[in-house]
C-alpha cells in the first residue's frame, strides 16, 4: 500500500519520511511561468514575488500524466495506491487523478476526495497511513476516509485582508473598512468549499484567544489523537496555540506545519489555522 496526497496537504517532510507518503505537486503560476509547489517554489518565494509585483499567483492542478508518472513505479512494484485529493470543489486535481486511475491497471489506484485543504487533508492522510500500517485493505481505508472526511474542521484566522482583496474576494470598500477597524476574518471549509464564518475585531492575540476558547469548550467532541496548527510567517502565534492546547486539554499531539501555496496565495502572511477532527457528526 502506498498513500499519496497532493502538495496542498502541507504534510511536513518528517511525516512523509516516517510514513512513506507520496506527494504530487500542484503548480504555482506567475504570469506565463509555472512552478512545482514545494519543489521549484516555496512559501517565502511566493510572498517575495507578490511584494515585488503586487500580483497574486494562481494554482493549477497536476495533469493526468503527472499522476500516472507518480503512481506507475509503485504499481509496477505490486503496490496499491490510495490518493487523497484536495477538495474537488476547489480544484480539478481530483478529476485529473481519476483520469489517471482509469488509464492504469484496474483496481490499482483508489482516489478519495478529501473535501478539504491543507492540514485537513493531512489529518486524513495520517488516518490512512496508520490504517495501512495496521494491515487494513485498500477498500477498508477508503471507507474509513469517506466516513471521517465530514468530521474534519478547519478554522483559518486571516491577519490581513490584502491577499483576499488582491484575489477579488473582498471589495475595495470592505478592504478599506476592514483594515481601518482591524477586522480579521475566520474562514472555514463547509462541504468542500471555503466560507467566511466569522470576523474578529482587534489585536491578533484577542482573536486567537477566542478561537482557543471555542475549541476548549468543545474539546469533548474532538478527536484527541491529533490537532494540527498551520502557519505562514506566524511561528510565534502557532507555538502559543500549541502550548495553550496542550496545557488546557488532554489532546495527545498538537503538530505545527507550514502552510503552503494554498494558504499563502489566498490568505497571505501571518495566517494561522487550526485543524481537528470531530469524534462524531452530530451530538
Amino acid at each position: 500500500m502506498k498513500i499519496f496526497a497532493d502538495s496542498i496537504s502541507d504534510i511536513p517532510q518528517s511525516w512523509i519520511d516516517q510514513y512513506d507518503i507520496g506527494i504530487v505537486p500542484l503548480y504555482v503560476v506567475f504570469g506565463d511561468s509555472a512552478y512545482k509547489d514545494r519543489i521549484e517554489i516555496t512559501t517565502n518565494d511566493i510572498y517575495r514575488r507578490v511584494e515585488e509585483s503586487g500580483e497574486l499567483p494562481h494554482t493549477a492542478a497536476p495533469s493526468p500524466a503527472d499522476f500516472a508518472a507518480a503512481f506507475s513505479p509503485w504499481i509496477e512494484q505490486g503496490r496499491k495506491i490510495i490518493f487523497i485529493s484536495m477538495s474537488s470543489k476547489l480544484s480539478s486535481t481530483y478529476q485529473s487523478a481519476m483520469i489517471a486511475a482509469s488509464e492504469l491497471p484496474e483496481g490499482s489506484v483508489h482516489v478519495v476526495d478529501s473535501l478539504n485543504v491543507s492540514g485537513g487533508i493531512a489529518l486524513l492522510v495520517m488516518k490512512a497511513a496508520l490504517a495501512a500500517r495496521a494491515g487494513k485493505s485498500a477498500s477498508d481505508i477508503v471507507s474509513i476516509l469517506q466516513e471521517k472526511r465530514d468530521r474534519v474542521e478547519i478554522e483559518v484566522l486571516v491577519d490581513t485582508l490584502s491577499y483576499l482583496h488582491k484575489g477579488g474576494r473582498v471589495s475595495n470598500l470592505q478592504h478599506m473598512i476592514g483594515s481601518l477597524l482591524k477586522i480579521r476574518p475566520v474562514l472555514r471549509i463547509k462541504e468542500g468549499v471555503v466560507i467566511s464564518a466569522d470576523k474578529y475585531r482587534g489585536k491578533t492575540e484577542k482573536a486567537v484567544e477566542r478561537l482557543l476558547q471555542r475549541i476548549t469548550e468543545n474539546i469533548h467532541k474532538i478527536d484527541h489523537d491529533l490537532i494540527i496548527v498551520a502557519q505562514t510567517l506566524a511561528d510565534k502565534t502557532a507555538h502559543y496555540i500549541k502550548s495553550a492546547l496542550l496545557e488546557r486539554t488532554d489532546v495527545k499531539e498538537v503538530a505545527i506545519i507550514e502552510g503552503g501555496c494554498a494558504i499563502s496565495c489566498h490568505c497571505g502572511p501571518r495566517t494561522v489555522a487550526i485543524m481537528y477532527m470531530n469524534r462524531q457528526l452530530s451530538y
